[in-house]
Parts: structure tokens; C-alpha cells; sequence
């Protein structure tokens, strides 16, 4: 359908067989749609921000306060992922059997808890253990994306889980500009010295967390069509009618029988029908194949080592990954070629990176899913946008760390580029999520979303034993990225017989 202005606060056209819009209310909180956009996003970058609070304060206030070593702080950077790694890989089945919401809320409220202890620690090891479980917040990402999966239909589903994914990550660049600026506030107008204000500061995204958290118990619902239990009810029959594969409504008749059966009772091979990815399927057949199952260890298996589920986890190890161990070091590598920006000015500079994520993430999921429109349904030029993105974020990488910038335009305008070409890749990735395996999305969204933290670990690792080296492990990261994803560009977009989820 074409896109009128008038869809950013209009109550959205609704797919009748699953109940999903095929377009975003953006502006419109009040509609059931817009109220779950909203609350996917915002939850996920109040949890962002949280999980980062540390970083834009760890450099100069908080290494001074608790007498930290350099080491000490990578390795809280390093546990703080692990955290949200483990969380995230259990997360996705909890989303399957229980629905999204509520596991969205569960970690909301798992991680403000350590948030407000915050100001309680006094040495490396009170900071480690605290980050491990305000790590939790990281997992949030998880119930983020399964939940606006539920109620977007797939020729908008991969715009709207890039901008509740693009403008929740946001949350990690914000981060850099509110945290040093509550400390100063609270130095310069309550009088409190820096030892305490630091602390002070963690209770307000303490408070914002847990306010959202029960918001979206009252005012959020697990699918489009109430209940989680009640989640398969949407699927229905219209007249006969049939849905092509950009999830447009074709008014023709049909047989009740599926072309799946049909075949098979006419005795034609039923991989013929699985594999045309612009022939007509029929709705029930479809759409029944895509309702979310509860998980058991005999189905999630096939689905968790499967190679598609492989190719997106090792693209989003590369760029979430890249992501979330440059926006540990980031501030602490502007400090290091800029000494006279200080934490508080490298902070603002090194949150643009994050903040990026409001438009970056978003135009991968965006053009990705123009690209599935116009190429009528191919998966294959959906995946290929992934890949020439991971390709050009490795070049970027290199790049910067080749030159080391020592000219502060220089190094904004690389970073910035860089940003564009990552973090589009981490949007363009979530809007494939939805393809492939989709009765099983919440499994494969978590194990796609934990590959990030463990990309994330394994970089954060590589800066720890390079220590203030930070240009050498740009290139390193980056010839690893390209490597990745050149060896994975050759596997087919969904599997083999996959009914559902073109």
C-alpha cells in the first residue's frame, strides 16, 4: 500500500486473516498499535540508557572514586555484556510461552532494581558484580522486537522493528549527554560533592524504568487479538481470499483446499510451491505456519542450528557487536586523541554515535523492506542489503583505525560514517528476523539478539588486552567483519521448505 502522511497517527489498515497493521501509527499512543510502538521503544532505550549509565562516568569520576585500573573497567564492560548475553539467549523462549509484554516487563523491573543500588559500591569488584545484573536491562532488546513483530504486518514489520530497535539503542548515545549532565547538576546546584552525586544519579533512570514497566502493564496488550493464549485466534478465513507475498490482500477466490495439499494430491513435488517466493500461498496454510508455538527442546533445536539462524546471528555479532564495545570506549578514545575535550565534551562526541541509531537503524529496516517490495518478495536481495552493509561497516572500521584521526572533524566524519553502515546493518538484519523461522520468533530473535552481546564480548575482550591501542582493534574488528560476512552470503535467506514467513 502507498504511504500517505496521514498513517503516522491514523488508526492503521489491519491484515483481516492475522490481525496485523500494514502501517505505523507513530504518532498515535491511543491507538492499540501505536500504544505497543511506543512502549516497544521507549522501554528498550530507558533500558539502554540504564545499561550505558556507567561508561559517560567511568572514565575520569567514577576509575578516580573507586581507585579503578583500566583493566578493572573492561572487564565491568566485558560482564555487563555476558550478562545481557545469557539473558538474552533464555529471553527468547520465555517470549514464545509467556508472550512478549510481560517478559518485557519482567526485565524492566529485574534491572531497575541494581540500577538504584548503584550508589551502594566501593571498589572494582562491587562495580562488576552490580554491572552483571544491570546487564539484565540489555535483554530487553529481545522482547522489544518479538513483541512489535506481533503486531506489524510484513511489509512494514522490518521499518517498525528498526525504529523500536534504531530509536531504543538511541538510548546508548543519550546516555552520554544525561549522566554527566544530572552529575553536574547535581555538583553544581544540590552543592553534593563528586563522590556522591555520581551515585545520586543512577535513581533517575531507576525511577523511569520502573514507571514504564507498570504502564505497560496497564495500558499494553500481548497480541492484536487480546490475550496471549488467544494469539492463534486471529488467523481466520475471509472469502477465500489469498495474500501475495508483499502481504497485500488479492481478491480472488480460491479453494478451501490449500495449494500445499493440492499439489501433494495431484502429485506434483511440494518443494515446487515452497520455493516459488512470488507465487500465491494460501492464507490459512501461511498463516498458520507462522503463529508463534510454545517451544519445546525437540522443536527449538532445528531452529536454533539451522544456517539462516546462523548467517543472521554471525551479521549481528559483527555489527551490535562492533556497536556495543566501541560505545564502552568510545568517550575514553576521544579523551585520548583529544585530552582538551575532557569527559564531559569527548561524553557528547562519543554519544553521537549512539544517537545515530535514531536515523541509521531505522534506514536499514526501512530500505530493506522497500527492497522486498520492489524485487516482488525476495528474500535473497533482503539478505544481500545485510551484507553489503556489514561489507562497507568493515571498510569504514579499517579505515579509522589505519588513520588514528588526530583531527577532531576527521574523526567525527569517520565515526559518523561508520555509524551509517552499522548500525543500518543491525536494523536491516531484524527486518529478515521475521522470515524465517516465524513460528518460532521469539527463539530465533534471542538467540540473533545474544550474538550480539557475545560479538560485543569477544570485541570488548580484544580492546582489554590492547589497552589505550583503540585504532589497532578498529582494523582488526573491521577485517573480521568483512570476513564474516562474505563466508555467510552464500546461505539461502529462509530454509528449504519454509511454509510461512515470505
Amino acid at each position: 500500500m502507498p504511504f500517505k502522511i496521514s498513517q503516522l497517527w491514523s488508526a492503521p489498515e489491519v491484515n483481516p486473516y492475522n490481525k496485523k497493521a500494514r502501517s505505523i501509527p507513530i504518532l498515535n499512543p491511543i491507538d492499540k498499535y501505536g500504544r505497543v510502538f511506543f512502549f516497544s521503544w521507549m522501554g528498550f532505550f530507558l533500558a539502554f540508557w540504564s545499561w550505558y549509565a556507567f561508561p559517560p562516568l567511568l572514565s575520569l569520576t567514577i576509575k578516580k572514586d573507586l581507585n579503578l585500573t583500566q583493566n578493572q573497567i573492561a572487564n565491568s564492560n566485558i560482564v555487563a555484556l555476558t550478562a545481557t548475553l545469557l539473558m538474552r539467549a533464555a529471553c527468547g523462549p520465555l517470549c514464545d510461552r509467556f508472550g512478549p509484554r510481560l517478559v518485557f516487563v519482567g526485565c524492566l523491573l529485574a534491572g531497575a532494581i541494581p540500577t538504584a543500588l548503584a550508589g551502594t559500591i566501593h571498589n572494582a569488584s562491587g562495580l562488576i558484580v552490580l554491572r552483571f545484573f544491570v546487564g539484565i536491562l540489555g535483554t530487553t532488546f529481545v522482547p522489544c522486537q518479538v513483541w512489535s513483530t506481533g503486531f506489524f504486518d510484513k511489509n512494514v514489520v522490518g521499518t517498525a522493528n528498526a525504529l523500536t530497535g534504531g530509536w531504543g539503542n538511541a538510548g546508548g548515545g543519550v546516555t552520554y549527554f544525561v549522566m554527566p549532565a544530572i552529575f553536574d547538576s547535581l555538583i553544581a546546584h544540590s552543592g553534593l560533592k563528586a563522590h556522591v552525586a555520581w551515585r545520586v544519579a543512577f535513581i533517575v533512570p531507576f525511577l523511569l524504568i520502573t514507571a514504564t514497566a507498570f504502564a505497560m502493564l496497564l495500558f499494553g496488550e500481548d497480541t492484536p487479538n487480546g490475550k496471549w493464549a488467544d494469539r492463534g485466534l486471529a488467523i481466520q478465513s475471509i472469502d477465500g481470499r489469498i495474500v501475495d507475498t508483499a502481504g497485500s490482500v488479492v481478491d480472488k477466490p480460491l479453494s478451501t483446499t490449500t495449494l500445499s495439499t493440492a499439489e501433494k494430491e495431484k502429485g506434483k513435488a511440494h518443494d515446487t510451491e515452497i520455493e516459488s517466493q512470488t507465487g500465491e500461498v494460501t492464507v490459512i496454510d501461511a498463516y498458520q505456519h507462522e503463529t508463534v508455538q510454545k517451544p519445546s527442546f525437540k522443536e527449538a533445536m532445528p531452529v536454533i542450528f539451522s544456517l539462516q539462524t546462523l548467517t543472521l546471528a554471525s551479521c549481528y555479532l559483527c555489527s551490535f557487536g562492533a556497536e556495543l564495545a566501541i560505545n564502552s570506549i568510545l568517550g575514553a578514545y576521544y579523551v585520548k586523541n583529544f585530552p582538551k575535550l575532557g569527559q564531559t565534551h569527548s561524553g557528547r562526541w562519543a554519544a553521537m554515535f549512539g544517537l545515530l541509531n535514531i536515523a541509521f537503524r531505522p534506514a536499514g529496516g526501512f530500505i530493506g523492506d522497500l527492497i522486498y517490495k520492489y524485487t516482488n518478495g525476495s528474500l535473497w536481495a533482503k539478505k544481500g542489503w545485510i551484507h553489503f552493509l556489514g561489507a562497507m561497516t568493515g571498510v569504514f572500521l579499517v579505515v579509522i583505525g589505519q588513520t588514528n584521526p588526530h583531527h577532531l572533524k576527521t574523526m567525527i566524519g569517520l565515526i559518523a560514517g561508520m555509524a551509517f553502515f552499522l548500525e543500518a546493518g543491525n536494523g536491516a538484519t531484524f527486518a529478515l528476523v521475521p522470515h524465517v523461522h516465524p513460528h518460532a520468533n521469539g527463539i530465533i530473535s534471542g538467540i540473533v539478539g545474544a550474538s550480539g552481546n557475545l560479538g560485543g564480548i569477544i570485541f570488548a575482550i580484544i580492546f582489554r588486552y590492547n589497552g589505550a591501542h583503540y585504532s589497532k582493534v578498529f582494523w582488526i574488528i573491521g577485517v573480521m567483519t568483512i570476513a564474516i560476512n562474505l563466508s555467510v552470503s552464500w546461505i539461502r535467506p529462509i530454509p528449504k521448505g519454509q511454509i510461512g514467513g515470505r
